[in-house]
């Protein structure tokens, strides 16, 4: 069987390096940390470089090409759109029409609206006031850890201080509660006696900080940028009651969860969870710009026309290729694969976890999980350093990967769902000598 992987030389190769010179001189230099290569296409799992090169990719591009690169028939559906019409503003599409159909039709039976926008911080801003115009109320919990986008009012709801530093005071009307990072549980306790001792504290929370003013929650079924941290089993749904106890709005954040990544299409079916409002994103177009707010009609009955807008929000482009994903993950059961594939990398990656001295944790489900890196295992000193070699010395042997994390030491597992078992099982091979190399 020939490899798949082929990188030639050391990385940058000179074309590479041409392009990121050119780069660097007239681009900001805004982007987080990649691997030294500038890519020139892709498909399926693979990338090829400018200089040639052949990787497997880790990344998904940051979780969105969920039907993997360049699929045959999603690039047919947007070559077909771009012939009718680009963009319209507000007046209603076959592609919009038929899109908002398809969304309820695969969503859970509870939500029954679908409203587009464009990207991940413009829905869950959106969530955010849905809920305030339905309660009535202005306050909004969210949770340490917690990422919704660069936007103000999504960057305010976030609780990672690497979003908010630099930039002044947030908006306010957030109050915060822990996230269960059972691998540094801020209160060192243990997963298996505590008790969900987090969401005890909560009300602890409430009490201090509210105004009385709560309208609701907003969570990731799993914290993708702080590091793939996964809550224990049971933990949402016990979240979700106290919710509705106190009469508060759910808003789950499943922008990058959604579209099949922890191997259920939604992540809330792994605990038949009904939220109020569901943010989806990046998967929803593989690689388009779109996104979705899906709701009750009870909750978005508050909206009335005029209330909501995007300029290019629900374009028939855009929808046209949304749709288009939807029907290729059912064809080529991608979601299953996702479940399959994951657990084979999982099982892998907790084998090298073992014989690793600087590999602290795997965690995740599906093709979702995040790789922590120490400087002690005892100690759990973060390894930010590790990571940045992992990422250099994946490249440099094949797979591309990047890093997360509240201490910028998690490596991302995420690969698009169609990848195969022997991509999984190549990329594993390398993964495992670069781990135990360092």
């Amino acid at each position: 069987m020939s490899k798949i992987t082929s990188v030639k030389g050391t990385l940058p190769g000179p074309e590479s390096k041409r392009l990121m010179e050119i780069g660097r001189q007239y681009e900001a230099q805004c982007q987080g940390y990649q691997a030294p290569l500038v890519w020139d296409r892709a498909k399926g799992v693979v990338v090829t470089d400018v200089d040639g090169n052949r990787y497997i990719d880790w990344t998904s591009g940051v979780l969105v090409t969920n039907v993997g690169h360049c699929h045959p028939k999603l690039v047919k559906a947007i070559q077909d759109a771009a012939e009718k019409v680009l963009n319209c503003y507000e007046f209603p599409t076959q592609p919009r029409v038929m899109l908002a159909k398809c969304m309820v039709e695969i969503s859970p039976p509870h939500l029954d609206r679908a409203f587009f926008l464009t990207t991940g911080s413009e829905t869950t801003e959106a969530a955010m006031r849905v809920a305030k115009r339905h309660s009535g109320n202005f306050e909004i919990l969210s949770f340490y850890g917690g990422f919704h986008g660069r936007t103000a009012e999504a960057r305010s709801a976030g609780g990672l201080g690497s979003v908010k530093r630099g930039y002044g005071p947030t908006l306010p009307g957030f109050i915060y509660a822990p996230y269960p990072y059972c691998y540094r549980c801020p209160f060192n306790a243990s997963p298996e006696t505590c008790g969900f001792l987090c969401l005890e504290y909560i009300d602890t929370v409430v009490h201090c900080l509210s105004t009385g003013a709560l309208a609701g929650l907003i969570i990731e079924p799993y914290q993708g940028t702080a590091g793939f941290v996964f809550p224990p089993e049971g933990y949402l749904k016990r979240l979700e009651s106290w919710a509705r106890s106190q009469g508060l709005v759910f808003i789950l954040d499943e922008v990058q969860s959604s579209y099949g990544r922890t191997g259920r299409f939604f992540a809330m079916e792994w605990e038949d969870l009904t939220p109020d409002l569901v943010c989806v994103g990046k998967g929803i177009g593989s690689g388009m710009p779109i996104s979705a707010l899906l709701a009750t009609s009870e909750v978005m009955s508050a909206i009335k026309p005029g209330d909501l807008g995007s300029t290019l929000g629900g374009n028939p482009f855009a929808c046209s290729a949304a749709l288009a994903v939807v029907e290729i993950m059912q064809e080529e059961k991608l979601v299953e694969n996702a479940a399959k594939i994951g657990e084979i990398m999982k099982q892998r990656l907790l084998e090298i976890k073992e014989k690793s001295k600087y590999l602290g944790d795997v965690r995740g489900r599906g093709l979702a999980m995040g790789l922590e890196f120490v400087k002690d295992k005892h100690t759990k000193e973060p390894a930010p350093d590790i990571a940045l070699k992992v990422i250099d010395s994946s490249a440099q042997h094949g797979v591309l990967v990047g890093k997360v994390g509240m201490y910028s030491n998690v490596i991302r597992v995420a690969p698009p769902l169609v990848m195969s078992e022997e991509e999984a099982y190549e990329s594993l091979e390398i993964m495992e000598e670069v781990i135990l190399e360092l």
